[in-house]
């Protein structure tokens, strides 16, 4: 599949400095969905939004469906390999924005719920804009956090030193297929869109929780959700939305 937008054209970028203020005002139009977008770090030539919008992650034995967006945000380092690029964190820290996700079942007779959240700082996260069939996509490092009264504040599954590792392809993982998606571009032609993006993967690894308010808490909690485990499957519903940083910079106002 063609590269999805050419960054190359954009070597300089006026504000692209260490210390450069923040824009106070917004990008308009199209270009607001990168309002969190940073325009002025150094490297960055590139913005991306990228809402998930449906799907499912599987942790051990439970089947958490996403029935809330999640929004990935964040700027984009100019290429050091072709499509492969290194994400720079949104404005507002939310690279990954916190969505609570309830459990069926609960816990204790009380509600679950379970809130993914990034696990490591965000130039750790690579987005291929290639987009081969087959080819990794988008590498994610997650924790997720349980919330539930009876339990810790600081009880997850993952933690920033050992994150659950997300590999996804728009292409075949396992049982799960994947879709590149359909690209279109818009705001004459400074956006590039890619809707009903389907990314996956099969058999990825997820430990036991920890940190939930003791050992045997935290065990309940491993039996409740069926973790550790190795077969663990996740489908992320979405669309990329990709813009140079120049022309978002161009439409703050």
């Amino acid at each position: 599949m063609k590269k999805w937008i050419a960054f190359g054209a954009a070597a300089a970028i006026a504000l692209a400095r260490i210390g450069a203020p923040v824009a106070i005002a917004a990008p308009t139009g199209g270009y607001a969905v990168f309002t969190q977008c940073p325009i002025n770090a150094a490297k960055v030539n590139g913005c991306l939004y990228a809402p998930v919008e449906g799907g499912y992650i599987t942790l051990g034995k439970t089947v958490v469906p996403i029935a809330k967006t999640l929004v990935l945000q964040a700027g984009l380092l100019r290429e050091e390999q072709e499509f492969l690029k290194y994400l720079v964190g949104a404005l507002d820290d939310e690279t990954l924005t916190k969505v609570s996700l309830p459990l069926p079942g609960g816990l204790f007779g009380l509600p679950l719920y379970a809130v993914t959240e990034l696990a490591a700082p965000a130039g750790s996260i690579s987005l291929n804009t290639g987009l081969g069939s087959g080819n990794i996509l988008l590498t994610l490092p997650i924790k997720v956090r349980l919330v539930n009264h009876l339990l810790g504040a600081e009880c997850t599954i993952g933690t920033n030193a050992h994150p659950i590792e997300l590999n996804l392809t728009s292409g075949t993982s396992g049982g799960l297929t994947g879709n590149h998606g359909t690209e279109s571009i818009i705001a004459e032609g400074g956006i590039d869109v890619v809707r009903s993006v389907v990314l996956v993967e099969s058999g990825f690894a997820v430990p036991g929780a920890n940190g939930c308010g003791s050992a045997f808490v935290d065990e309940a909690v491993d039996a409740k959700v069926g973790i550790p485990s190795n077969s663990n499957r996740i489908v992320f519903d979405s669309k990329i939305e990709l813009a140079n940083s120049e022309l978002v910079e161009e439409h703050v106002g």
